[in-house]
Protein backbone atom coordinates (compact mmCIF):
# COMPACT_ATOMS: atom_id res chain seq x y z
CA UNK A 1 0.00 0.00 0.00
CA UNK A 2 2.85 2.39 0.82
CA UNK A 3 4.34 1.84 -2.63
CA UNK A 4 0.96 2.56 -4.22
CA UNK A 5 0.71 5.84 -2.32
CA UNK A 6 4.21 6.84 -3.38
CA UNK A 7 3.42 5.98 -6.99
CA UNK A 8 0.18 7.97 -6.88
CA UNK A 9 2.09 10.95 -5.49
CA UNK A 10 4.71 10.71 -8.21
CA UNK A 11 2.08 10.51 -10.93
CA UNK A 12 0.16 13.43 -9.45
CA UNK A 13 3.24 15.61 -9.32
CA UNK A 14 4.23 14.68 -12.87
CA UNK A 15 0.86 15.91 -14.11
CA UNK A 16 0.84 19.09 -12.03
CA UNK A 17 1.08 22.46 -13.69
CA UNK A 18 4.36 24.32 -13.62
CA UNK A 19 5.62 27.53 -15.15
CA UNK A 20 8.81 27.18 -17.17
CA UNK A 21 10.88 30.35 -17.00
CA UNK A 22 13.16 30.38 -20.05
CA UNK A 23 15.88 32.94 -19.44
CA UNK A 24 19.25 34.08 -20.69
CA UNK A 25 22.02 35.44 -18.49
CA UNK A 26 22.47 38.67 -20.46
CA UNK A 27 18.75 39.43 -20.78
CA UNK A 28 17.76 42.74 -19.09
CA UNK A 29 14.08 41.74 -19.06
CA UNK A 30 14.98 38.52 -17.26
CA UNK A 31 16.81 40.58 -14.63
CA UNK A 32 13.73 42.80 -14.27
CA UNK A 33 11.56 39.71 -13.69
CA UNK A 34 14.11 38.35 -11.20
CA UNK A 35 13.94 41.62 -9.24
CA UNK A 36 10.23 42.47 -9.51
CA UNK A 37 8.41 39.13 -9.42
CA UNK A 38 10.59 36.14 -8.64
CA UNK A 39 11.21 36.82 -4.93
CA UNK A 40 7.47 36.69 -4.16
CA UNK A 41 6.33 34.25 -6.85
CA UNK A 42 6.49 31.06 -4.78
CA UNK A 43 4.52 32.67 -1.95
CA UNK A 44 1.54 33.57 -4.15
CA UNK A 45 -1.50 31.40 -4.98
CA UNK A 46 -0.31 31.38 -8.61
CA UNK A 47 3.15 30.24 -7.56
CA UNK A 48 1.77 27.43 -5.44
CA UNK A 49 -0.49 26.32 -8.27
CA UNK A 50 2.23 26.44 -10.95
CA UNK A 51 5.70 26.38 -9.38
CA UNK A 52 8.46 28.11 -11.33
CA UNK A 53 11.13 26.03 -13.07
CA UNK A 54 14.03 28.00 -14.51
CA UNK A 55 15.42 26.75 -17.83
CA UNK A 56 18.42 28.16 -19.69
CA UNK A 57 17.53 29.48 -23.16
CA UNK A 58 20.16 27.39 -24.95
CA UNK A 59 19.75 24.24 -22.86
CA UNK A 60 18.36 20.96 -24.13
CA UNK A 61 16.00 20.74 -21.13
CA UNK A 62 13.11 22.12 -23.21
CA UNK A 63 13.20 18.98 -25.37
CA UNK A 64 11.50 17.13 -22.51
CA UNK A 65 8.31 19.18 -23.02
CA UNK A 66 5.68 19.10 -25.77
CA UNK A 67 5.82 22.75 -26.83
CA UNK A 68 3.52 24.32 -29.40
CA UNK A 69 6.43 26.17 -31.03
CA UNK A 70 10.12 26.86 -30.36
CA UNK A 71 11.20 29.48 -27.85
CA UNK A 72 12.68 32.47 -29.67
CA UNK A 73 12.75 35.22 -27.01
CA UNK A 74 13.74 35.64 -23.40
CA UNK A 75 12.16 35.70 -21.05
CA UNK A 76 9.47 33.29 -22.11
CA UNK A 77 7.15 31.79 -19.51
CA UNK A 78 5.49 28.53 -20.57
CA UNK A 79 2.66 27.05 -18.54
CA UNK A 80 2.83 23.26 -18.85
CA UNK A 81 0.71 20.52 -17.40
CA UNK A 82 1.86 16.93 -17.62
CA UNK A 83 4.76 18.13 -19.78
CA UNK A 84 2.47 19.68 -22.42
CA UNK A 85 2.28 23.40 -23.14
CA UNK A 86 -0.98 25.07 -22.14
CA UNK A 87 0.08 28.59 -23.08
CA UNK A 88 2.91 31.09 -22.83
CA UNK A 89 3.91 34.64 -22.05
CA UNK A 90 6.64 36.03 -24.28
CA UNK A 91 8.62 38.92 -22.85
CA UNK A 92 8.29 40.84 -19.61
CA UNK A 93 6.86 44.35 -20.04
CA UNK A 94 6.28 44.62 -16.29
CA UNK A 95 4.81 42.87 -13.28
CA UNK A 96 1.19 43.99 -13.82
CA UNK A 97 1.13 42.51 -17.33
CA UNK A 98 2.79 39.31 -16.10
CA UNK A 99 0.31 38.71 -13.26
CA UNK A 100 -2.68 39.51 -15.47
CA UNK A 101 -1.56 37.22 -18.27
CA UNK A 102 -0.60 34.43 -15.86
CA UNK A 103 -4.07 34.61 -14.31
CA UNK A 104 -5.61 34.17 -17.75
CA UNK A 105 -3.40 31.17 -18.48
CA UNK A 106 -4.18 29.51 -15.16
CA UNK A 107 -7.92 29.76 -15.85
CA UNK A 108 -7.42 27.11 -18.54
CA UNK A 109 -5.91 24.61 -16.07
CA UNK A 110 -8.47 22.47 -14.18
Amino acid sequence: MCAALLLAGAIGSARAAELLYVHDTGCPYCRAFDEQVRPAYGKTPEGRRAPLRQVEFRSTDLAAFALKRPVRYTPTFILVEGGTEIGRIEGFPGDEFFWSRLGQLLESVP
